[in-house]
């Protein structure tokens, strides 16, 4: 009898799903609770109205584009930077890679004196994966003594490399290796579609990372652990030449100039790279700054690992409130001076018409049902977070120099948004802007003390990365 009331206690609370699921326990959905929500549909006029037509049709946003901002929202701005034209990262994750040269492409025009310029990003994309596969096979060598569900172990081999990057990896790949014009190394298919060649190079690198693992633990020498890395790159290296076409280290860009001179240059991608950034084009002069209203402000904070290059530096951002970002980046503008930015750029934006609000689509109006969080509940959950960099180019502001809208400049080719650019408004920055790279003579006084402050080092699994 005892065994028997025990198995009965035992498929009940199993039943009621209240297995080791905290101390409130877990509940199912009995037939009370059910009930509960069944009578909650109320299937009148309206309902019905609204079932008929999302059954037939799923494209919700189509149905919720709010038709008041129709018209409202413009594309014209009282301070735009001179910029000079779309570029096409097409089904790849370069966009932080076409964002950091975008903002230089025009001083590149200039020197020249040519309409059209482009770099070849294929060329630092090359070096990019590689450099990035050799962090990895580093950090396994640095964790070796780690267990296999180390959270840091597991964090380097779910992503061992990827497309993804922001402006300081784009510094490292160029001080390490130069830049060079995009005909010196033209695009290829697997440029332009990154899927396929990095899911070789991913199953390659896990693998060679779980060899080193195994070599030791069966007590193989530090040296034997790196002679199969350089094994390994060898493969990674055969991967990206075969389907990239190998680097050039030396090359002879022709041109013709606005004069209708043919022009040849003869240089390494290293003299051609110092011969075209600022003179103060460095992370000392040139620094993030991003909100993330998650920590606090005027707080640097430093993300471990986030970097490509294993000398190189890793992805440091300064968090300031967005009032503070706004005015650094207006005088930017203002100066003629475009800024790497990223945002969330799928929430609230209709890229066929090239425009961004919180407003713009009504989907909790449509379904009767509540979507309401604030930016910090939003990054918390996971819910929104940067998704895309692109150039920030030009604000637009009232009577009183205040911002109402801004635009950027895309990388998705002319056909994207408005002839390739996007215009938000000032109430969309506040909710989906995340970071830009500035000049930090633009920041105020506080800001700038905030940037001699000893950084917060965050793991390489946090939330916000």
């Amino acid at each position: 009898m005892k065994i028997r009331n025990l198995l009965k206690v035992f498929v009940a609370c199993s039943v009621m799903g209240y297995a080791g699921a905290g101390s409130l326990g877990a509940q199912t959905i009995g037939s009370q609770e059910l009930q509960q929500i069944k009578e909650s549909f109320v299937k009148d006029a309206n309902t019905a109205a609204l079932q008929n037509m999302l059954t037939q049709d799923n494209n919700i946003k189509n149905k919720t584009l709010n038709w008041d901002l129709q018209g409202k929202i413009d594309h014209y701005f009282k301070y735009r930077v001179d910029v000079k034209g779309i570029t096409d990262q097409k089904s790849s994750g370069r966009c932080w890679m076409f964002t950091s040269m975008n903002v230089l492409r025009p001083a590149v025009m200039e020197k020249y004196n040519v309409g059209s310029f482009d770099f070849s990003h294929n060329y630092n994309y090359f070096w990019d994966i590689f450099e990035k596969s050799n962090l990895f096979l580093e950090n396994i060598i640095a964790t070796v003594h780690k267990d296999i569900d180390d959270r840091e172990v597991v964090t380097f081999f779910k992503s061992p490399v990827d497309d993804g990057g922001v402006w300081n990896l784009f510094y490292n790949v160029a001080e390490k290796y130069g830049v060079v014009p995009q005909s010196v190394m033209p695009e290829t298919a697997h440029s332009n579609n990154t899927n396929q060649m990095v899911s070789v190079i991913k199953e390659r690198l896990r693998g060679g990372g779980y060899k080193i693992r195994e070599m030791a633990a069966a007590g193989k020498k530090e040296a034997d652990l790196r002679a199969e890395k350089i094994a390994v790159l060898k493969d990674v290296y055969r991967v990206l030449a075969l389907c990239l076409g190998e680097p050039p280290v030396e090359f002879a860009w022709r041109y013709k100039d606005k004069d209708g001179n043919v022009q040849t240059l003869r240089s390494t991608p290293m003299e051609f790279y110092k011969g075209i950034i600022p003179a103060d084009y460095d992370p000392q002069n040139y620094v993030m700054i991003m909100n993330d209203p998650t920590r606090p402000y005027y707080q640097v904070y430093d993300i471990k690992n986030y970097r490509n290059t294993v000398e190189g530096i890793n992805w440091v951002y300064l968090n300031l409130p967005n009032e503070d970002i706004k005015a650094a980046a207006l005088e930017s503008i203002k100066n003629n001076e475009a800024m790497y930015a990223s945002c969330d750029v799928g929430k609230q934006s209709n890229t066929s018409q090239g425009i961004m609000d919180p407003d713009l689509y009504q989907t909790a109006q449509l379904l009767g049902i509540d979507l309401s969080m604030d930016k910090r509940a939003r990054i918390l959950t996971r819910q929104s977070g940067s998704s895309h960099a692109m150039a920030l180019i030009a604000c637009d502001t009232d009577e009183n120099d205040k911002p109402v809208k801004w635009e950027f400049e895309n990388s998705w080719g002319p056909e994207s948004g408005h002839n390739g650019y996007l215009t938000f408004t000032d109430k969309w920055f506040d909710e989906y802007m995340f970071r830009i790279v500035i000049n930090r003579k633009y920041l105020n006084e506080k800001a700038i003390d905030a940037l001699k402050e000893k950084p917060v080092l965050l793991p390489v699994w946090d939330y916000m990365f």
